[in-house]
Order: C-alpha cells, then structure tokens, then sequence
C-alpha cells in the first residue's frame, strides 16, 4: 500500500512489527559491536543512524547518509570532484556552502561559475565543461527559486552532477531527485528535525555508484552523526508535515500583510514553505533597528524551528553582495499569527 507523504513522515523508518518490540528504533550508545554483522564499528553505522537513514532515504526517493552537520553533508559531495574540477554554483546561496567552494578555488582546487539560480539559460552555458551543478531552490536568502529539471537536463548533456540543497523545501514540498538531479543534501538541522536542538546533515541519492563512494568517504573521513541526535531526528521528524503545515500558513499570511506595511520595501516569498525574506526602511541600521525591538521573534542565524527567528544576512562579512543590507531572513514557525504579526509589525513600525 502506497501512503502520502504526510502519512509516511510518521511512519517511516521504524523497526519491524513484533511484540513488544519499540515503536521507534531505540537510541543505540555504542562505540564497539559483535563481528559478523553488517555494522562493524562504530564509525561504519548505527542502527539509530540507519532508522534516520532509512526515513530520509523513502521521503526523497533514493538511499541516505546521515552527517555530523550540513556542511559534513556539503563536503562529503564535494570530495568527489576531481582535483581542477569546474562547479556551477548560485552568486546567492547559504554562506558556508559558498565558502566551502571559495576555499577550494583559492587553493586551486576546483573552478568556480557562479551564476543566478532564475537563469536557465546561464546554468546551460556555465554548465558545459563543469563537473558539478550546485542548486538551491528556494535560494538562502534571497528566495529565488530554479527550475531544477531544466538545470538537471543541462548539466546530464554536459556530463556534470546536479545537486541541490533542499533543506527550504524538505521531501514534502519538492522532490529533487525526481525531477533528475544525482544527489539531494540536507542541514536535518533545520526544518527536518524542527526543535532548534540538534545539528546534522544528510545526503540522498538514487545512483549506487555514487553512494558507495559517499560511504566510504564517511568511513574514512568520520564526519559521522552521534546516536542522540539522529534519535532526535527522528522524533522531530515525525511531526514534519504539521509543522510544515501550519508554519507555512503563517508565513503566507505574514508575506500578504508585510506587502502592506510602510516600512517594508520589498518582499520575498516564493508562495510556499516556512521561509519569507524581507528588505526594510532606513538599510542596514533600518534591519537592526527591527532586529533589536523584537521581543517574540527570536536574534538567530538558524532556522527551521517551531519557533519563529529572524537576521538580517548581510551581518555576514561573506554575505553575497546580492543581498541587500537591508535584508531580513525570517524563519516562520508555528506560534499564533496574530501574535507573531503584533510583534514584527510593532518592530518595523518604531524603527522606521
């Protein structure tokens, strides 16, 4: 029997029926395991891992690896270009992402294009000779979004992976593998796990060949998760679809009245998900003016949670220069609207 995704969220990832046995893979604290079996050591896997991997894996539609953090996840990809590879990557995107790839530019290591995720023609062009097409849609944090099947055909013509970060939109909202990329990462930081109490990363992919080679790099490299936080993972998980739900309601509504507000120059909602982007009154010292007189919305540079957060991006030294000063990032959680609206509209309204 084929269940929706909203139904698998819950579902997923568990032990086989039998009595009396736990519903959910238990927490598994061990470092050393019996020979003979398919786990090892403990650098190799864990059952709590594989219950995290297992879920993952169902909702994006393809095998995953499960990392100590997002950017474990990032590196992980990266490791396997060649050595003087070409990478197409977004001019805006999540800042440790892009500085993940500037490092390996300046050491010589790889060739970075960097062009607009809106721009399927630019991804065309820039992908011919890459080895690697890196997406995001929705962009962090401007918002853009790509059309992946086009960047994904693309980058197939010109012998290149495609991989998108899909932590905005999470398995519920898009599917990348589906619409032809090679490999979907993951901050389960985030909007996965929901609880703004773990860190972890996550790689899926549908191509054998490729997870293999991902394996035995987390083998070898031990960017490996710890049990608790994948245990965790998985509790957060199973509430994704409500979260996401009522999240995304606020953030609709919140997107339409900001529109309004006087203060508000610009706003940057792609119609779905959690996430909303706005440019205020009065630039930079205007943003933190807002940031500073809040008193609901939490200061913070993650995101994903059940609570609601905001920052202004371009504190960043590294920051894109396609990112207005003025920007605030808002991460929309699942607190009553009304007194969300309270609070930002109260916030804009005495900074500007």
């Amino acid at each position: 029997m084929s269940h929706s995704p909203a139904t698998r969220v819950v579902t997923t990832g568990r032990p086989a029926r039998a009595a009396d046995a736990a519903l959910n893979e238990p927490v598994t604290f061990a470092s050393t395991f019996h020979a003979g079996g398919n786990v090892g050591y403990g650098r190799y896997g864990n059952p709590t891992w594989t219950a995290l991997e297992s879920a993952l894996g169902d909702l994006e539609g393809g095998r995953a690896l499960a990392y100590a953090s997002g950017l474990a996840a990032s590196d992980a990809v990266m490791s396997l270009l060649p050595e003087g590879a070409v990478v197409v990557a977004p001019d805006c995107a999540y800042l440790g992402v892009l500085d993940l790839l500037r490092e390996r530019a300046t050491q010589g290591r790889l060739t970075l294009r960097q062009v607009a995720v809106t721009d399927a023609d630019g991804i065309a062009a820039a992908a011919k000779g890459a080895a690697m097409v890196w997406l995001e849609s929705p962009t962090n944090p401007n918002l853009d979004v790509a059309d992946i099947a086009a960047a994904a055909t693309a980058a197939r013509a010109a012998g290149a992976l495609t991989v998108v970060d899909n932590t905005f939109a999470t398995p519920l909202l898009q599917r990348p593998l589906e619409l032809g990329a090679d490999i979907a990462v993951h901050s389960v930081t985030k909007l996965l796990a929901g609880h703004s109490d773990v860190v972890l990363g996550a790689v899926v992919t549908a191509d054998d060949t490729l997870y293999d080679r991902l394996d035995a790099h987390r083998r070898l490299h031990g960017a490996i998760p710890g049990p608790m936080e994948a245990y965790l993972a998985v509790r957060g998980l199973r509430t994704l679809s409500v979260r996401l739900e009522r999240a995304q309601a606020n953030a609709t509504e919140l997107a339409s009245r900001l529109r309004a507000h006087p203060a508000v120059n610009v706003v940057r909602y792609p119609g779905s998900g959690t996430m909303c982007s706005i440019e205020v009154a009065g630039g930079a010292a205007g943003a933190d003016a807002v940031v500073a007189a809040v008193q609901l919305w939490v200061h913070s540079t993650s995101l994903g949670g059940v609570e609601s957060s905001l920052e202004r991006r371009r504190r960043w030294p590294t920051e894109s220069p396609a990112v207005d000063e003025s920007l605030l990032r808002l991460s929309v959680g699942i607190e009553d609207v009304e007194d969300l609206w309270d609070d930002l509209s109260r916030a804009l309204t005495s900074a500007s």
